[in-house]
């Protein structure tokens, strides 16, 4: 019995459809600026929300059924993969990312690990063989057990640090294994919860050894793809070394990492960091270091990562705006970072979830393209900075100017007026093309 049996193959109905296993928006094979809208969105399950997060809260027990009808052993692991590609096959999701310890049990030692992990990924090459399904990237789960209560790579035992050393080496050879075009580093647990007791300097140095020797291992392997840093400023800890993108990125530069890394953007974490999703897309972007997204939101109300699949489609056509003005995703994609809601039970929830999900970036993805087509912003931009193009202006930009010469420039300026910045106007813009879709 199929966990997702009554789940029928999801097509592109058009935006009249009332099937709710229908995409209304999202059609793979159209063509929008030159692409077809798959590749611009490059969707991507992530295997452990979708096959493992079962609902449970600090206040109660798990809601939703995850046992695949198995015991917790390998074949509960290789029930939830049927599950895992018979879902991405229905809804014709092209990609996957996971944790090392989403797709298979831990066992008792490292070595029962390993050689689960080994079975596993077996078994996910033959189904990606099978459907034509491809990894968009691996990663460890190095903040979940115990051992990592004070952090893998920035932990002041050193025996956790090892651990962690070697779960990213076996999760990376995993990556490897299955063709997958990145890595994503998630320190969630690298940070602290008082400066009473944490040597920041200790740890951001070790912090930078452990991703260099992954980073080096990696490319011995004949790893050709991308590391990603994924940032979130707090939550398990109270502060997180990886705060937002111009930190990460900072953090990168400072330790020779920035030519192999990018930014793994979350619109749920940007949020938690005081930003919007658009900020951080765009601080990634101007300083070359655009990746891959997760792809879900948060909510106003609560001030914790919920993970929701995103509805937002104001959101998703900002992101969207980003993500085309950055060249695309290249490596990266868009990974359904999301949880399904407590009370939304059923396998079919997840197939509903995901289909939002997907039309609410189609949607994104249109008025994305109408904004960039229509070219109002663009003009508007290009004639707020215009004054930039005057002779001094020119001479700034140039780096042939001094204090001096601009003190004397500046008299006849005194009185200038800047131009407004016509906020509600660029708004309105953004309504009218989105609402004219």
């Amino acid at each position: 019995m199929s966990y997702f049996e009554n789940v029928p193959q999801v097509k592109y109905e058009g935006k009249n459809s009332k099937n709710p296993f229908a995409f209304k928006f999202y059609n793979p094979d159209e063509v929008i600026l030159g692409k077809k809208m798959k590749d611009h969105l490059r969707f991507a399950m992530a295997y452990w929300h979708t096959l493992n997060a079962d609902g449970t809260d600090p206040f109660g027990s798990g809601t939703l059924d995850r046992t695949y009808g198995k015991p917790d052993t390998m074949e509960r692991a290789y029930a939830k993969a049927d599950a895992a590609f018979d879902l991405m096959t229905k809804l014709g999701i092209e990609y996957f990312c996971f944790h090392d310890v989403d797709v298979c049990p831990q066992g008792n030692s490292l070595e029962e690990f390993k050689k689960n992990l080994s079975d596993i990924t077996d078994y996910f090459k033959k189904k990606m063989d099978e459907t034509g399904i491809k990894l968009l990237w691996g990663t460890a789960n190095v903040f979940g057990n115990p051992r990592y209560m004070s952090g893998a790579g920035t932990s002041p035992n050193v025996d956790s640090f090892v651990c962690a050393a070697a779960q990213i080496k076996n999760a990376i050879d995993a990556t490897i294994k299955l063709g997958g075009l990145g890595y994503v580093f998630w320190g969630g647990r690298e940070g602290y919860d008082t400066l009473l007791n944490t040597d920041m300097d200790f740890e951001l140095k070790n912090l930078a050894r452990l991703l260099t020797m992954a980073r080096n291992y990696a490319r011995s392997q004949g790893f050709k793809g991308v590391f990603y840093i994924e940032p979130k400023p707090k939550e398990p800890t109270k502060h997180q070394y990886d705060f937002d993108a111009a930190t990460a990125i900072g953090f990168l530069r400072a330790n020779g990492l920035a030519d192999d890394f990018r930014m793994n953007i979350e619109n749920n974490h940007a949020t938690l960091a005081m930003h919007t999703f658009q900020h951080e897309l765009r601080t990634s972007a101007i300083n070359g270091m655009f990746g891959s997204v997760d792809a879900n939101q948060g909510d106003d109300m609560l001030g914790w990562d919920t993970d929701m699949f995103p509805s937002n489609v104001y959101d998703c056509t900002l992101a969207m705006y980003e993500v085309i003005k950055a060249g695309g995703f290249t490596t990266g994609g868009l990974n359904f970072d999301s949880k399904v809601r407590r009370q939304s039970y059923t396998p079919e929830d997840i197939a509903y979830a995901h289909i939002l999900d997907m039309d609410s970036f189609a949607l994104g993805l249109r008025a994305a393209a109408a904004l960039i087509e229509d070219g109002r912003i663009d003009k508007f931009i290009e004639e707020r900075y215009s004054s930039w193009k005057s002779e001094i202006g020119e001479a700034i930009l140039a780096d042939k100017c001094t204090l001096d010469q601009l003190e004397a420039a500046a008299g006849e300026r005194w009185d200038t007026k800047v131009p407004s910045g016509r906020e509600e106007y660029l708004q309105e813009i953004i309504n009218s093309v989105l609402f004219s879709l």
